[in-house]
């Protein structure tokens, strides 16, 4: 039951409010990652992982290291290394029970985004992690993509959001530190802002890789 009003509950009605894609945005569609993708892949240093549990439930998470760290083995497989993070595993967790991934890769400066669409699976085959290695240090897990659908994303909302004029971009003090959120929920005991701030900033330098 929504909480909204108003809900569009069919395609028809979404289509007839506002229309039917042009056909070269049906034609773009690729089944497997052609010469240009692969390099719009080896360009990028960050992407945005979707995932979604056995009831639905989603997640996106963001994987991000030096322009290249996601490895295409071929032209239908890439592999996504897991780096040290917050031990969630809201993603991967969502693997375990239902493979199907959504992945969108962004290259500063560009408007255009790639989306690559597929199924995925953890894999801790020791000579793909081998090839991942990063600031020496080699990965326990990685993510393994099988590429059902891949194309490239139109620029609109990048120009509409202007998010690469620099010029336009927010004060660092525009909002509260993140040190500063978690403070004030958590609210840990026996610590001042500042030295929540710290401990965060020595544990992320630390466990990057």
């Amino acid at each position: 039951m929504s909480s909204f009003n108003g809900v569009v509950t069919n395609e028809q009605e979404l289509r007839e409010m506002l229309g039917e894609p042009a056909p070269r945005s049906l034609l773009k569609e690729r089944a497997s990652l052609d010469t240009h993708f692969r390099a719009f892949i080896a360009h990028s240093p960050f992407l945005l992982l979707a995932t979604a549990g056995a009831d639905g439930t989603c997640d996106v998470s963001p994987k991000g290291d030096a322009p290249g760290f996601v490895l295409v083995l071929d032209e239908r497989r890439l592999v996504i290394p897991e780096r040290p993070g917050n031990k969630r595993f809201d993603g991967m967790k969502n693997l375990l029970v239902n493979p199907h991934i959504g992945l969108i890769f962004l290259v500063p400066g560009r408007e255009e985004t790639l989306r690559v669409n597929g199924r995925a699976w953890i894999t801790k085959d020791p000579d793909l992690l081998a090839r991942c290695v990063a600031q020496g240090k080699t990965p326990q897990l990685a993510i393994g993509v099988e590429v059902e659908q891949c194309f490239l994303h139109c620029v609109k909302a990048f120009r509409r959001s202007r998010l690469w004029a620099h010029a336009e971009w927010p004060a660092p003090d525009a909002l509260a530190s993140m040190a500063q959120v978690l403070f004030d929920q958590i609210q840990p005991a026996g610590l001042s802002v500042q030295d929540y701030a710290c401990e965060m900033e020595e544990r992320n330098q630390k466990q990057l890789y």
